[in-house]
């Protein structure tokens, strides 16, 4: 499928990568070098790991040559490169997904670099190189959707550790009076992925956020939680400027309101213009919308062979 968004650059086309943003319910493959040059794209529904990663390989070897490969995927992932289990999916709680090998496989398959990182890592690297986090050097990016994931850079590197952030399983102040809902983890409960996620919006409300008008009760309460989660993020890593993404935060109503329950929480003990005086501009959406993740695995792809 060939894309309006093919371009030529300087009067040839530029190299082109493979980015593969794996998603808990699609996969979406592009071929490309950027916003601006998308050439090919398909998305594959979630099924099977056999299945959908196989239809991303079939994908990728009808469009050969590329240069490398970015891998942009739904966690937890294993990073560390001594491991045995290095590129696979480990314990999500997602079905039949678990263990499971995936960025060794692709390349074996493709015989092309392949980068492999998570989607909140690989969307932070997107808005560093085309969006809202160009010229910052350490910055966050979180997105709320299905679950709630953290990713971001420090000093300019993506964060990475031991593992990977799991900023979605910070544990929050939860009132059970105020709100009984006991939460959606299957690990927690009522850690921050289980109170502010999609899932705990159904859970809670009985019909997803994208149905629930600006002014329904859940959402003062969504950006209460999102708040708590945010100040902690603030205190612990003190970035320039912080990223929300994913599908409930198409509720654009969503950001003053985290905007004003951020300040409250800090009460005035951090005074810095850009959270006192800049917060609209501290706390932003992507600038490269919906298409952050897989625009992130085609940087993530560049950046495997120094071209990013």
């Amino acid at each position: 499928m060939r894309s309006s968004h093919q371009v030529r650059v300087g009067g040839s086309v530029n190299s082109n990568f493979g980015g593969l943003e794996a998603g808990g319910s699609k996969f979406v493959c592009v071929i490309g070098s950027g916003p601006e040059n998308v050439q090919a794209e398909r998305t594959i529904p979630t099924t099977t790991p056999n299945e959908t990663i196989g239809q991303a390989e079939a994908f990728f070897r009808e469009h050969q040559p590329i240069s490398a490969l970015g891998i942009a995927s739904f966690g937890p992932i294993d990073l560390d490169p001594n491991s045995q289990t290095f590129g696979y999916i480990t314990s999500t709680p997602k079905k039949n997904w678990a263990n499971t090998e995936f960025a060794g496989r692709i390349k074996r398959v493709l015989n092309v670099p392949v980068a492999f990182d998570t989607d909140t890592n690989a969307a932070a690297l997107a808005e560093a190189t085309w969006g809202n986090a160009r010229g910052l050097h350490t910055f966050l990016y979180l997105t709320v959707g299905t679950g709630i994931g953290g990713g971001g850079m420090m000093a300019g590197q993506p964060l990475h550790g031991l593992s990977h952030p799991e900023m979605g399983h910070l544990r929050l102040p939860h009132d059970s009076k105020r709100d009984p809902y006991k939460g959606a983890c299957p690990f927690h409960g009522d850690c921050l992925e289980g109170l502010a996620a999609g899932p705990a919006l159904i859970g809670r409300w009985g019909q997803p956020g994208e149905n629930l008008p600006p002014n329904h009760p859940a959402w003062p309460l969504e950006a209460q939680y999102l708040a708590l989660g945010i100040a902690n993020i603030i205190y612990t890593l003190s970035p320039q400027r912080i990223i929300l993404g994913g599908g409930v935060m198409k509720q654009t109503t969503l950001f003053p309101m985290i905007r004003r329950e951020v300040q409250q929480i800090l009460r005035g003990y951090l005074r810095l213009t850009a959270i006192i005086d800049e917060i609209d501009d501290y706390i932003v959406p992507p600038r490269l919308g919906d298409r952050t993740g897989v625009l992130g695995a085609i940087a993530l792809a560049k950046k495997a062979i120094g071209e990013c």
